[in-house]
């Protein structure tokens, strides 16, 4: 079965890609604090809006990650072990949620809510191949956006906290891949 209608359902992966790859990501000093896991850096900084508005598309992305998972879930098509793997991997994602959302809160700002509805590509999901291609498919698009944010981000602390995501992606993908029965690692570069 081709899963090319999925790479080509903007609403799948673009989120993230939007947050990370295509807004030019540039976080004040609180949020790198608080993202790196100082919360005492940031006391008496002023946080601008656009922060909290970049924070929060990484939110909105997140808790789509957390529906997509969820859906997998309770789709009656996954095996226990897998169903099982899928919601540890939702549960990374709920914790990069929650440190999100504590994050706009502490910036002053309002957190994004998830969605009443998302449109994934439910009509496609038939088997338990089908639900770990879709979830490897968003995986693939979060390790992409997360390695184009890495480079351009001029506080270290932040790429270094970047990074350590895109480490949980890349893992999320590799361990999805080889549940397919594909290589884990298909090449020795990431694209």
């Amino acid at each position: 079965m081709s899963f090319l209608a999925f790479a080509a359902t903007p609403a799948l992966h673009l989120p993230r890609r939007a947050f990370l790859g295509g807004t030019g990501l540039v976080l004040s000093g609180t949020a790198i604090a608080l993202l790196a896991g100082r919360p005492a850096l940031a006391k008496g900084q002023d946080a601008p809006a656009s922060d909290v508005r970049v924070l929060n598309s990484a939110l909105s992305a997140e808790l789509e990650a957390i529906a997509a998972y969820q859906l997998g879930a309770d789709s009656g098509l996954l095996k226990p072990p897998v169903r099982d793997l899928a919601l540890t991997f939702q549960g990374h994602h709920a914790q990069h949620a929650e440190l999100l959302a504590k994050t706009v809160q502490t910036l002053g700002g309002r957190p994004a809510s998830a969605k009443d509805k998302y449109q994934f590509p439910t009509d496609k999901l038939k088997s338990q191949e089908d639900v770990l291609r879709f979830a490897a498919l968003l995986e693939k698009g979060a390790v992409s956006a997360y390695l184009g944010a890495v480079p351009i981000l001029d506080n270290r602390e932040l790429a270094k906290a970047a990074a350590s995501i895109l480490g949980d992606e890349a893992m999320h993908w590799a361990v999805l891949r080889n549940a397919l029965g594909e290589a884990p690692v298909p090449d020795a570069f990431v694209s």
